[in-house]
């Protein structure tokens, strides 16, 4: 899941405008076939940084491996059920860390 929101482009482009406070951002994709949509971002939560920060070192780190501490710990935060490395389905975590950085806008 991590991955693959890593490699969404319009996701990547609104996680580094998120770190400006008070910046609107224009999204338009001609491969989601949408209308462009304006977009004020106000001051980023945690989860929404650590998000940013696991993003960045996945596009810019030449090390190989990547492990998302951070963002794992503010999804615990936000869903203690992810807590205690128990086995979890790929679609809760994407559905709890997605609600819990709109939760944070």
């Amino acid at each position: 899941v991590l991955q693959n929101l890593s490699q969404t482009p319009v996701l990547r482009e609104l996680l580094k405008e998120a770190k400006m406070l008070g910046t609107t951002v224009k999204i338009e994709s001609s491969e989601l076939c949408m209308e462009p949509q304006l977009i004020k971002l106000g001051q980023p939560g945690p989860l929404t940084l650590a998000m940013h920060q696991f993003v960045t070192e996945m596009q810019e780190t030449k090390k190989g491996v990547v492990t998302p501490r951070e963002l794992f710990a503010q999804v615990c935060k936000k869903a203690i059920r992810f807590k205690g490395y128990q086995q979890q389905d790929s679609h809760e975590l994407l559905r709890y860390l997605l609600d819990g950085m709109r939760a944070e806008e």
